[in-house]
């Protein structure tokens, strides 16, 4: 008998990357839907799921992409897309409903929040809900799991509740921190997730999930702060602090952009502890219980310190962010393009050279003017951007798809090429291309690439306002870079010179 075939959207985001091997090692087969599948082909799982191209909100694609399947993941949600998301959710989920009914899906699942009943919700959190009554009302059975705060490592939850507690010993906050809330980690929601592909025909429900721990979130970060071995940390309710308030603090102190803080922050005004456990009776809790929030920390922790994030809360493409291809491709639509192109020979190898390129970025920097960049980094945070907090997913190695300080990767070619689009708030398209190449006597060659077409006037007057600034940061970066591969010690121990820096 043929193994069911499971369709899993949101596949470049947090959980959907990382169900997907959940899903093959439980034995079913698996067809990945992404707008960019490009960006999925460094995941270890790419050869092993068949990938197609598909936009949750185009209709005709997402009945395409849904043909044969048995079961159908919706993990997408436009959580800080900015204005009119309750409609883009309320779109794709009408849309995603329809096409699973029409093309005969016996299951759809959802992982949507746990929320309290009886009470206004944040509007994300409402989106959420009515997200899960579309699809319960698909007429497909449906499966809808509702979680409040996850912890792993990677998370757009773990990684607010991290760094807020490493950063501030002591902190003034808001009174949200008071709130009961029922976490659970990301090892048990993927559980439940995969175990609900296989619930009876008959069951067409909403379910809460939730960890064995009901904390307040003050006590979370007490609790975080004693698994990491830190001092008890101090903390100080301030009532006037409101959610829009705190969305801006948490940016300010996190590397979650405060787009993205504002829905997290939202969620927490309001008590999300499970009412029931139903779900046991469909999918039995793991066999070794339930992870507690102690526990949930401390893999999480553990990930974090041996580079072993899978996943993170910005695998997801940046809300608004452009996916137009870049110049040269051959269905590039023209227009203006400028380009600051700089070459030089570097006195060390191939491999030495590319060590530093793909290195780059997170905590090694940009090898150009530190001030600039961190100044242009707050100012993006400043106008919704991501800044250069968002960091890399791993210090050592890049993958296409993974986001790096306020780029993402576009294109990499071991030794040769690696090509970043900007994610920053830019009145135009932007990209970074660093190449090792050889000359015809065997030298090692070093060409460096920014690349900009601009949105109408705005774009042209952002080009040649920072056009005097180009010797500091570009020429500064490709002196640099073959300075540090250069270096006789290894380019980990470089250290910038004074004239160079």
């Amino acid at each position: 008998m043929e193994k069911p075939l499971v369709l899993v959207t949101g596949v470049t985001g947090y959980i959907g990357g990382r169900l997907v091997p959940e899903l093959l090692e439980a034995g079913f087969r698996v067809r990945a839907m992404a707008r960019n599948p490009q960006r999925l082909r460094d995941r270890d799982w790419f050869g092993d799921v068949e990938v197609v191209e598909a936009d949750a909100g185009d209709a005709e694609q997402v009945a395409a992409a849904l043909q044969g399947v048995d079961i159908a993941y919706y993990l997408i949600h436009a959580l800080g897309t900015g204005n009119r998301f309750e409609s883009r959710d309320r779109h794709t989920a009408l849309t995603f409903g329809t096409a699973a009914r029409e093309a005969g899906v016996r299951r759809i699942v959802y992982l949507g929040g746990l929320y309290p009943q009886g009470e206004v919700l944040s509007p994300h959190l409402d989106s959420r809900r009515e997200v899960g009554e579309i699809l319960l009302a698909s007429g497909v059975p449906t499966t809808v799991l509702r979680a409040a705060v996850i912890i792993g490592s990677g998370s757009a939850s773990f990684e607010m509740l991290r760094h807020l507690t490493d950063r501030l010993p002591f902190m003034v906050t808001p009174r949200w921190l008071g709130t009961r809330i029922q976490p659970i980690a990301v090892r048990d929601v993927l559980h439940y997730l995969v175990g609900s592909a296989s619930m009876p025909a008959e069951v067409s429900r909403g379910f809460d999930i939730g960890g064995p721990d009901v904390l307040t979130y003050r006590d979370m970060m007490q609790r975080y702060a004693a698994v990491a071995g830190l001092q008890p940390r101090r903390i100080v309710t301030l009532p006037l602090l409101t959610p829009s308030l705190s969305s801006h603090w948490v940016g300010l102190v996190t590397p979650v952009p405060s787009s993205i803080a504002r829905p997290l922050v939202d969620s927490l005004i309001h008590e999300v502890v499970c009412k029931e456990h139903d779900i046991a009776q469909y999918v039995a809790d793991p066999e070794a219980g339930l992870i507690g929030f102690d526990r949930a920390v401390d893999l999480a922790l553990k990930r974090v310190q041996e580079f072993d994030v899978t996943t993170t809360w910005a695998s997801a493409s940046t809300p608004g962010a452009p996916s137009d291809p870049l110049p040269g491709d051959p269905d590039w639509s023209g227009g203006s393009l400028y380009v600051d192109e700089r070459e030089s020979a570097v006195s060390a190898t191939p491999e030495r050279l590319w060590s530093v390129i793909e290195g780059i970025g997170g905590g090694n920097g940009w090898y150009s003017w530190r001030l600039g960049w961190w100044a242009r980094g707050v100012l993006d945070r400043v106008f919704g951007g991501p800044g250069l907090r968002r960091g890399r997913r791993n210090p050592q190695d890049l993958s296409v798809g993974d986001p790096l300080d306020w780029w993402r990767v576009e294109e990499i070619e071991d030794l040769k090429l690696l090509r970043l689009r900007a994610e920053m708030r830019l009145p135009g398209l932007a990209w970074l291309e660093l190449i090792v190449d050889t000359d015809a006597d065997g030298n090692t060659i070093f060409r460096q690439r920014a690349l900009f077409h601009p949105h109408g006037l705005p774009g042209h007057l952002y080009w040649n306002a920072i056009k005097p600034f180009h010797g500091v940061v570009f020429g500064g970066m490709q002196r640099n870079i073959a300075e540090a591969a250069q270096y006789t010690d290894g380019p980990a121990h470089w250290k910038p010179s004074r004239k160079s820096s």
